[in-house]
Formats: structure tokens, C-alpha cells, sequence
């Protein structure tokens, strides 16, 4: 099969490789039929995750139809349509009981914290992504939902991944009606954030990063406003001006490890690597919230050392939350927002390109060229299933 294979930092290419097979009862082969980059797969390409192993399959948003499934198998069949989130979760053990399918206990032998994710190095679980024509689905009788008749493709993809995790990273805000919500970040992530907000009752959106067309981008999409930092001198006062003096009410960072604006943080986050990755908008969310505001994280962070200032935390009396998005919790609310009207996931939607050419779709949307959002990846000889299913 056709596959995206890392090769080390910045060096990506499509190769043939074997492909999966069945490996346990509770398997499932899928036939990929769309999957995207993500703003996360960026941190692997940089080389910023630890063990992202060379002949690795990234890829962890993706859609495709059942090809073959294991014999314990109950709740999919051959030729289902499915959406994959990218949780890898057995649904039994203590934290899925509690619906933190992210934290599964059982799926990732290499870490106790987070659990397995699709296609996201081997402090993950190792398990190949769906940038592939083919991927072995693990505990498939609990992960897949087969997509509704009346979903488009385009909507299901970014069902496993982007929209849930802005719309988690809104909940974890705690947003109440009238709420100022601050978004630092314009990527897809931040985009549904910044949406989600005003279904949770936002009274006011403002979203932060510094590369216009993407500023623009999400003017109109989420009906926000706006600010570029590069012309910004004190990001922290410059929010307080905008709210009375206060501060926001919920600040949002979705951006993580790699985040531009401050110098230092860059040298010793992303170049030097001295902490794990640069803390730049976390620092900015901290600071630019009131004090007992809600701070909510979802940029991804390394698991090791990050120079926080958790005293400014402290004395504001600031609640923190975090986590990686439990996918599964979030599809009916989610399913019922898009057949509503409320929200169209696929219009992020600027690329697609073949999977063929998977390394020039991996360098426009890293140096954010043609005003890139979101890269769909389409395996050969399935480019037009699924428009309506």
C-alpha cells in the first residue's frame, strides 16, 4: 500500500509499505478514504516529540470503510463507512468509564499519562496513522462510529480530531452566557474554539495570532474579532485595555508547543530545546485572563520541564484545565450542531491534495503558504466517495 513514511525532521515521502493486518480479535482493517495534517503532526515533522520513530506512519484524522474485522468484533461490518477518533480507548478500564478516553489505561504501554493515539510517535503506543491507504483500527468495537447517511465526508474527518478538540477546549473554559473569550491561535484547532465559544454562550470572541490570512480566515468564519501580536507591544495589557482593565473571562491556548512572540521561549523551546517546546501562549493566557478567570489548554506540550509562570496563576486565583479531547463524548452534540446549521466543520477546508504527494502537502501547510487552513490527504482511487454518502 501507499503510505506517508517519516524519514527525520522535515523529510516526509510517500513509499509503499506492507500493509496492516489483522492482530487481535478485536481489530479492524480500514480502507483509508480521507485523512488530514494536523497542527500536531507539525510537531513530529519538526522533530519536537520524543521517539518519532524513522518509518513511522503519522496521521491521526481520518475516515474509511471497513475492509475486513476481527472475530470479536460486534458492532462494525465489511463496508461501513466509518470515522475514527483519534483516541485509541478500550472503553472499559477506569478513566473510560469516566469518559476520559484520552487518558485510556489499557492501550498505551509507553506512558501513564496520556493514552494511544493514532500515528503520533511511540510515547503514544506506536501505532501507525492513517496518512495510508490501509490502518489497523485497535479495540474497533468501541472507537469507529459508522457515519450518518446525511454527513458529508469532508465534516466526518474533522470529527476525529479538530472540531472536538476546540469545542472541548470552549467546555474546559467553563464559558458563561456574556463571557469575553480570548483564542490564542488561528489554526483549525483555534478556529472551532473560537466558534464553540458563541454555542456556549460567549458574549464576546477575540482570537490572537499573527499570520493575517489566517486572522481573516477566522473573522468570518466565527464572527470574532481579531489582533495580530506582531503589533501588539505587551500582549497581557493589550487584552486588559480591550476588557474594561479586567482581563478576559476565559483565555484559550490552542497552539502549544511551537508558538511564536517571544524570542526566548523560542531559543530554548524549539532550537535549544531546554524545556519542552515554547510556553508563549500559555504565558500570554495566564496573564491576559481576570483574576479567577478560567484558563483552558489544548496546544500540545512535551512531557517534560515548560518555564509557566504558575505563581501568576496562584495569587489570580486562575482555574487550569487541560487535557487531549475525548473524541467519542463530543460526536452527538457535535452531529446535532452540524444538521442544525450551527456550525459547516468541512469550510476550514483549503487543500486537497493526493497522498501521493504528501511532502509538499506536509511543506505548504508548515510554512503556511497559499493561505493554507486545513490539508484533506486523498489515498488513489477513492477521491470521490463519500461526497454525500
Amino acid at each position: 500500500m501507499l503510505a506517508m513514511n517519516y524519514r527525520g525532521p522535515y523529510r516526509v515521502r510517500a513509499q509503499h509499505k506492507e500493509e496492516p493486518e489483522i492482530e487481535h480479535p478485536n481489530d479492524a482493517i480500514i480502507r483509508v478514504t480521507r485523512s488530514c495534517i494536523c497542527g500536531s503532526d507539525l510537531h513530529l515533522y519538526h522533530g519536537l516529540v520524543p521517539d518519532t520513530r524513522v518509518g513511522m506512519t503519522f496521521g491521526h484524522e481520518f475516515t474509511g470503510i471497513v475492509e475486513e474485522v476481527g472475530p470479536s468484533v460486534q458492532n462494525l461490518k465489511v463496508g461501513d463507512h466509518v470515522l475514527v477518533p483519534f483516541n485509541i480507548f478500550c472503553g472499559s478500564c477506569f478513566f473510560c468509564q469516566k469518559e476520559l478516553y484520552s487518558n485510556c489505561h489499557n492501550t498505551n504501554p509507553e506512558a501513564s499519562a496520556v493514552g494511544a493515539i493514532y500515528g503520533y510517535g511511540h510515547i503514544t503506543g506506536g501505532y501507525d496513522g492513517g496518512q495510508a491507504e490501509f490502518v489497523r483500527v485497535p479495540m474497533a468495537d468501541v472507537g469507529p462510529m459508522v457515519i450518518p447517511k446525511d454527513l458529508h465526508v469532508d465534516d466526518a474527518v474533522l470529527l476525529t480530531d479538530a472540531l472536538p478538540t476546540g469545542y472541548q477546549a470552549a467546555e474546559m473554559g467553563d464559558i458563561q452566557e456574556g463571557d469575553t473569550v480570548v483564542v490564542f491561535g488561528a489554526g483549525p484547532v483555534g478556529i472551532f474554539a473560537a466558534k464553540s465559544a458563541w454555542l456556549m454562550g460567549a458574549g464576546r470572541v477575540i482570537v490572537v495570532d499573527h499570520v493575517e490570512y489566517r486572522l481573516e480566515f477566522v473573522k468570518n468564519f466565527a464572527q470574532c474579532e481579531v489582533v495580530n501580536f506582531k503589533e501588539v507591544n505587551d500582549m497581557a495589557e493589550h487584552i486588559k485595555r480591550m476588557t474594561d482593565w479586567l482581563g478576559a473571562d476565559v483565555c484559550i491556548d490552542a497552539v502549544g508547543c511551537e508558538a511564536a512572540g517571544n524570542a526566548m521561549q523560542q531559543l530554548t523551546g524549539r532550537y535549544m530545546k531546554l524545556q519542552a517546546g515554547s510556553a508563549t501562549a500559555l504565558h500570554w493566557a495566564i496573564n491576559s485572563v481576570r483574576k479567577g478567570g478560567n484558563v483552558s489548554i489544548v496546544g500540545v506540550y512535551g512531557p517534560t520541564f515548560n518555564a509557566v509562570p504558575i505563581g501568576n496563576a496562584i495569587n489570580k486565583g486562575l482555574t487550569l484545565r487541560m487535557n487531549q479531547a475525548s473524541v467519542k463524548r463530543h460526536l452527538p452534540r457535535l452531529i446535532e450542531h452540524i444538521r442544525a446549521g450551527h456550525i459547516e466543520p468541512r469550510k476550514i477546508i483549503t487543500h486537497r491534495v493526493p497522498l501521493e504527494d504528501v511532502s509538499d502537502a506536509y511543506h505548504i501547510f508548515s510554512s503556511k503558504l497559499d493561505n493554507c487552513i486545513k490539508t484533506i490527504l486523498v489515498p488513489p482511487g477513492v477521491s470521490g466517495i463519500g461526497l454525500v454518502q
